[in-house]
């Protein structure tokens, strides 16, 4: 009788861990994971539009810049250029100053026949595009016309550019 109780406490034993192990249940859900891309244009770089030592200006004077601007996939944006620092200064006659009234003009173009000005009137001259997702590079090109040379110095201005989407 002895054998049989160990071998139904054995049994019973065994059955317990059994069951336990195929009792054992799963639950599960779900939850969403989303983002929202919006309509975005940054402008990723500039570089200065460096015209150099020069002297007598009875030349042209031509030097070039690239900006880049990246928006989003699909997105139409426009690039504008303003008239600069200079009093006076428009963007088709933009001015480089030194000191209080001594000045240089110059102008910038989209293109580098130098015959677009680029300026900051949507849909007159400034630069349109659509985004890609990447970087574009865009040309900026410089102009100092030939004009009465001021005195020396180092004459500056300083632009700003804009992106409208």
């Amino acid at each position: 009788m002895k054998f049989s109780i160990k071998i139904g406490i054995s049994a019973f034993l065994a059955a317990g861990l059994l069951a336990g192990t195929s009792s054992a249940q799963t639950v599960t859900d779900s939850f969403d994971v989303t983002i929202t891309i919006a309509e975005e244009c940054q402008i990723t770089s500039t570089q200065d539009l460096d015209f150099g030592s020069v002297g007598v200006l009875t030349a042209n004077t031509d030097a070039t810049a690239t900006l880049q601007v990246t928006c989003t996939p699909g997105t139409a944006y426009d690039i504008g250029l303003n008239e600069g620092l200079g009093s006076g200064a428009t963007t088709a006659a933009r001015l480089m100053t030194s000191g209080a009234s001594a000045t240089v003009g110059y102008g910038i173009y989209q293109d580098a026949s130098h015959s677009t000005n680029w300026g900051d009137v949507i849909g007159t001259d400034t630069r349109a595009s659509t985004g890609t997702g990447a970087a574009q590079s865009f040309t900026v090109y410089g102009r100092v016309a030939p004009q009465s040379t001021p005195a020396t110095g180092t004459y500056t201005d300083t632009i700003t550019v804009s992106v409208t989407y």
